[in-house]
This record gives structure tokens, sequence and C-alpha cells, in this order.
């Protein structure tokens, strides 16, 4: 299969967390490859290419390692140097990408795969496409530890990817449907319930084009 080929799975696994001003995307992902294969994944130079949308001149499996991180497909060239703040094989590992807090947790499940998880705190304009992205960089991911890749698809590739819009659109949906329940749901509770319905409402047409009694279905964590 080829990136041309590829069609981005079911948006699910994604989060929204806010404290304060500050924004941070959660993505958790089940892939069945043990910690230490995806550690190597996350950190090697190498393997990174493979997936993420930043190159990196370094390997980043060590506390204190200084690197510099170069994005992928960006419109303009971005290079930025990271410092690791805390690398602890194959469990966590933190840096900073463009002045943005980067963290991994990987935690081991049954049949020796791997929760993973990634927080990346983010400008809240850009938490969209930055969900959309990560979660075709995952899918990247798990196909190439299975040693099927379809080749890195960032940036304006990932744009061209069949099922980009949908991707974008059902994500911050989500993000939308859950920030309202938590936050004003108690305060305005008639208003907040017309909100949501009218959010399960895009969420289902972005799921289900061909009407709400198809065949596909759609995946909420």
């Amino acid at each position: 299969m080829s990136s041309q080929q590829y069609a981005p799975g079911a948006a699910s696994g994604a989060s929204v967390r806010k404290e304060g001003e500050k924004w941070t995307l959660v993505l958790v992902r089940e892939l069945a490859h043990p910690p230490a294969k995806v550690w190597t994944a996350l950190t090697d130079p190498k393997h990174l290419r493979e997936w993420a949308p930043f190159d990196s001149d370094r390997n980043l499996g060590t506390t204190g390692t200084t690197a510099t991180l170069t994005t992928v497909g960006a419109p303009q060239p971005h290079v930025t140097e990271t410092k690791v703040k805390r690398a602890d094989p194959p469990k966590l590992l933190e840096f900073s990408w463009g002045g943005q807090d980067i963290r991994w947790e990987l935690e081991p499940t049954a049949n020796d795969g791997t929760r993973l998880t990634l927080w990346h705190n983010i400008d809240r304009n850009w938490i969209a496409m930055g969900a959309a992205g990560w979660h075709l960089c995952l899918d990247v991911l798990d196909r190439a530890l299975a040693g099927h890749p379809i080749g890195r698809t960032v940036g304006p590739d990932a744009m061209r990817v069949d099922g980009w819009q949908r991707l974008l659109a059902m994500i911050p949906t989500l993000y939308l449907a859950s920030f309202v329940w938590e936050n004003r749901l108690v305060i305005e509770p008639s208003i907040t319930r017309l909100i949501l319905i009218g959010v399960i409402l895009i969420v289902l047409m972005n799921a289900r084009p061909q009407g709400l009694l198809g065949t596909s279905r759609v995946e909420i964590v």
C-alpha cells in the first residue's frame, strides 16, 4: 500500500485538556508492538523519518540530549533546537518541538502490545489540524512497525489523503462536544443540550455521509 492508497482510520482516542490558557491535545493509540520497539520508533532518527512530522539530527532517547528538529512539509523552513527533558526507556519521553511541549507515555498491554499516549501542548487555533495530522502520523507509525511502510504522510501530502477533510471535521467536533458537556451543561442546560444535538448531528454526517442508516460507524472515546 502506498500513501496515495491509504485512508485514515476512525477518529478515536482524541481529547483536549485546558488548564488556564494552556491547551493540551491528547491522543491515545493501541499498538500491537512491544514498548521497546515503539520506543525506538519515537527516538531513533532513522525511524522518525518513516512517520514523524519532523526530522531529528540526534537520537532522542537520552535525558539532556540537545538536538535539531526540522519540521517536514512546512510552508516555510522551520528548524528548532530541543533538549530532551526526560527519557525513561521504554516508558516516558519528554522534549519540546517549536516551543511546544511533547510527552510520550508507553504502557505495556496484553499480548506484548503498547498503549501509546501523546500529550502535545498546542495553540488552540491549531488543535484541529494538529489532531488530524498526528492521527495520520500514528497510522503510518503503526504500519511501519508492522513491516508495511507507506511513507511519511505530513504537510501537503496529508491534506491530499482521501478522508482528510472528514478527519479534520470529526476531531474538533468531538472535542467541542466533550468540552461543552464538561464546562457548560450545568450553567446553561437548555442551550447546551441544543448545541450538543447539533454537534452530534455534525459528527454523524461526517462519519456516515451516505446517511444516518448507512453501514459506517463512528468511534468516540
